[in-house]
């Protein structure tokens, strides 16, 4: 297999689009996407184009088209509102991970890709240490159950936000991998839900693969922060590995 192309990461454009999506919004912090990706978007300048709906005191629906040199390559709806730091009225525990401090990290292991992969660009920006319980794939050892756990933070020091968390559901390998489907899979639709501001810290993150089947699979991601408080969510649809 051939080493593809590297294309900025659909987390993290899905990120700069609620970037945007925030700066032209009387609220703060991004809680619904929806995004699809018309293609691969290409490195380089970009333009944002936000067209915001009516305001309300809770919440703002906008529409950001994400275009690069060669035309328009995201389509997000967005909405905008502001959290509090309120208890949750039900909470999603945390699942049962290895300690950060036995992870192992992607960006210091890069010879563990598979072959023709290259390493994320996003984890030059975002520290990820896979959890050895879901990490088997990297060592030649697959399982019938499509789950890939990791820690992530941001490499430069700062502290986990919002904006942040946009990124971080869909920060991880994908999740046939972990069975043996190894190649690119890229991201058609991603629907992404932010549901607190988090604790200062590492988060955990939980890619779950559902239903693979034509050449399609879904992927379901939990974040939680320090605290093991539920912080965001994401559901996505993705092509499938030809491999």
């Amino acid at each position: 297999m051939g080493r593809r192309r590297r294309h900025p990461q659909r987390g993290y454009l899905l990120a700069v689009v609620a970037r945007a999506a925030v700066e032209a919004s009387p609220h703060a912090h991004p809680v619904a996407l929806s995004a699809s990706y018309l293609r691969a978007a290409t490195p380089g300048p970009a333009t944002l184009a936000v067209t915001p709906g009516p305001a309300g005191r809770t919440l703002q629906h906008a529409v950001v088209v994400l275009s690069d040199a060669t035309g328009p390559a995201v389509s997000v709806q967005v909405t905008t509102a502001t959290l509090h730091d309120v208890p949750a009225d039900h909470q999603v525990p945390p699942p049962a991970a290895t300690p950060v401090e036995d992870c192992f990290s992607i960006a210091e292991n890069a010879h563990l890709a598979p072959a023709g992969m290259p390493v994320p660009g996003m984890s030059q920006r975002v520290e990820t240490r896979l959890d050895p319980l879901t990490a088997g794939w990297a060592l030649g050892e697959f399982t019938d159950e499509p789950v890939i756990r990791a820690w992530v933070r941001f490499t430069d020091g700062r502290d986990p936000d919002p904006l942040g968390l946009v990124a971080f559901t869909d920060v991880l390998p994908p999740t046939s991998w972990a069975t043996g489907r190894l190649g690119w899979a890229p991201t058609v639709q991603l629907q992404t839900l932010v549901r607190a501001v988090p604790a200062p810290g590492w988060c955990l993150v939980e890619a779950r693969g559902g239903e693979a089947s034509d050449g399609w699979v879904d992927e379901d991601y939990r974040v939680w922060d320090s605290t093991g408080r539920l912080v965001a969510q994401s559901r996505q649809l993705a092509r499938l590995p030809r491999s």
